[in-house]
């Protein structure tokens, strides 16, 4: 059973279009179309609020990316924070990455709360004093002050991608990462901004031959040369950056073949993975295609070892679903630390999971309307077709303009965050 347990109204009108949990899970990021990032904070348990503990509130909200032009181009390049991504923790201070279309930052979130008072050379107004009326030397003292989060920009790299940038991902030696466009894949060195090493290029000589994209790329959890990127042909390629510098010629390759009795007009669009993630063991990864989520073993290349469907019951809808071009939506799709459940969104608030282990799943609605903190989630189904029980939503009645795309697992504990437009719900599991 999951409860609600904080419920973020609308920071501003601006959908929000990324969520991440750093590696304790103690803060939470999100990004949103107006280039803002907004970082949550875990409630520490306290004496007189034993239930707070679990709670996030806001912690820090800073500008990261405006509008810019682009002259050479004639275009517009949008402030929409396309990816985050943290790093992990080296000192007190928190690091991340967020991307837009084009640039990338590293930014740095530091905290304050003490300030030094008693100098020798100021007063405490902050003047100067005469050197020669010094007569005695004070030793300075900290003193608490009301809690100050700085944000500040510490790296950025711009101007290596000519398409958008649709991945970010910090690679396991925590001293480079490879970010993805929708024809290259370049590696960085957190430290180098103004150079990167193209490791995968897929542009045709002539554009007119171009039949794929790129549409996700990350590394592996535990092996700083494997990687993996993910096309729209629904192919998913591994690469290793030990056999080449440029990996056009992939390690291992996973497709499923089609079944052709099921081809139809759709096909292709609906079989474009529109996000691929490793298990945290490194064993598995998992990709999302419009209407199923796929775990693949890295052993085995020609089919995945389990398929799970979404939201079967809108293959008879695609035909208006391509008219309001939501088939060309990309879901993403998470694991929980334990890799024994799985998470993806769907249509009208809804979100779906997957207990890999007892085969057992569910769809939760994020909704303002069952949303008072400690709520018990309760579960929906849809109907297909035929008579509809008294509980279940007609699928004609399914609001394709609520739609979640981007969710969160806590990679310790069974907390899950949901973005559902410009909302933001986080969801515990009642057992904890």
């Amino acid at each position: 059973q999951w409860v609600v347990l904080s419920l973020f109204p609308p920071v501003s009108s601006d959908i929000i279009s990324t969520v991440e949990f750093n590696y304790s899970g103690e803060l939470l990021a999100t990004g949103d179309k107006g280039g803002r990032v907004v970082i949550f904070q875990r409630e520490q348990e306290s004496k007189n609020r034993p239930h707070s503990r679990g709670e996030y509130n806001v912690y820090s909200t800073f500008q990261s990316h405006e509008p810019e032009f682009d002259y050479l181009k004639s275009l517009e390049i949008e402030e929409k924070i396309n990816k985050i991504r943290w790093l992990p923790q080296q000192n007190a201070a928190h690091s991340l990455l967020s991307t837009n279309d084009k640039t990338i930052k590293l930014w740095k979130i530091s905290q304050r709360d003490k300030r030094a008072e008693g100098y020798n050379l100021k007063d405490e107004d902050g003047r100067l004093r005469d050197p020669f009326r010094i007569t005695s030397l004070r030793v300075p003292v900290l003193l608490p002050m009301d809690r100050m989060v700085e944000a500040s920009p510490r790296r950025i790299f711009a101007n290596a991608h000519t398409y958008h940038i649709n991945s970010i991902s910090v690679n396991s030696d925590h001293e480079t990462y490879l970010s993805a466009d929708d024809l290259r894949v370049n590696l960085w060195h957190l430290e180098i901004t103004d150079r990167s090493f193209n490791i995968v290029d897929i542009k045709p000589a002539n554009m007119e031959e171009l039949t794929e994209v790129i549409t996700a790329a990350e590394c592996h959890p535990h092996q700083c040369n494997v990687f993996v990127y993910s096309s729209s042909k629904g192919t998913i390629r591994l690469c290793d950056m030990r056999a080449a510098a440029l990996c056009d010629r992939q390690s291992k390759f996973f497709e499923e073949p089609e079944d052709p009795s099921s081809r139809s007009f759709f096909s292709e669009i609906i079989s474009s993975i529109s996000d691929v993630k490793f298990s945290h063991s490194g064993r598995y990864m998992m990709t999302r295609d419009y209407l199923s989520v796929k775990v693949w073993d890295l052993n085995m290349e020609n089919r995945p070892v389990e398929t799970y469907q979404v939201h079967e019951y809108l293959r008879s809808k695609l035909c208006s679903l391509y008219e309001n071009d939501c088939i060309f939506d990309k879901f993403e799709c998470c694991w929980n630390g334990a890799d024994s459940a799985i998470m993806t969104g769907s249509y009208n608030n809804f979100f779906r999971m997957f207990d890999r282990n007892t085969r057992r799943d569910v769809t939760l609605e994020a909704s303002r309307e069952n949303s008072k903190p400690r709520a018990i989630l309760k579960a929906r189904k849809v109907s297909t077709g035929g008579k509809r029980k008294k509980d279940e939503i007609s699928v004609d009645s399914l609001d394709f303009n609520k739609k979640i795309l981007h969710t969160a697992w806590h990679p310790k504990e069974n907390v899950i965050a949901v973005a559902a437009t410009n909302n933001l719900y986080i969801f515990q599991d009642k057992i904890n």
